[in-house]
């Protein structure tokens, strides 16, 4: 936070008692408003283990995990999950992540952002190529 790398959020990633990774928000570094504390982590952590998921792994964060990260540390499927501060308190420091919890709530027509599906054959087309795949890695 103090670097100007991003906000006041932080995350590390444990395995065996072993620290794997270990990230800060680097959101305005990066000028990416993906690089969250603990999508930063997940990735490193992967890539020092080797492998897309975290098994066995437990990740501490700074605070209550936002949608995105939360769907990030699902798909990562870490062991456990601990953070300190709540989502409500990064609300009142001006992260209002709670937004956008509500905002998943909402059917597509109420959502802020307008979210409409365009019928195209390609794009089922690569569903059912991968669905034939004989070769694929399931994930």
């Amino acid at each position: 936070m103090n670097s100007g790398k991003g906000g006041p959020f932080g995350c590390v990633i444990v395995k065996d008692g072993v620290i794997v990774a270990e990230a800060s928000n680097q959101v305005l570094s990066d000028i990416d408003p993906t690089a969250h504390a603990e999508i930063t982590a997940i990735r490193l952590a992967c890539k020092a283990l080797g492998s897309f998921q975290l098994d066995g792994c437990i990740l501490f964060s700074s605070t209550e995990p936002c949608p995105m990260c939360l769907g990030a540390i699902y798909w990562a499927r870490p062991r456990k999950v601990y953070y300190a501060c709540t989502r409500k308190d990064a609300a009142d420091a001006g992260f209002d992540d709670d937004f956008i919890y509500r905002e998943i709530n909402l059917a597509q027509p109420d959502r802020s952002i307008p979210f409409e599906q365009v019928n195209l054959p390609e794009g089922r087309a690569v569903l059912e190529a991968w669905k034939d795949k004989s070769n694929k890695q399931e994930y």
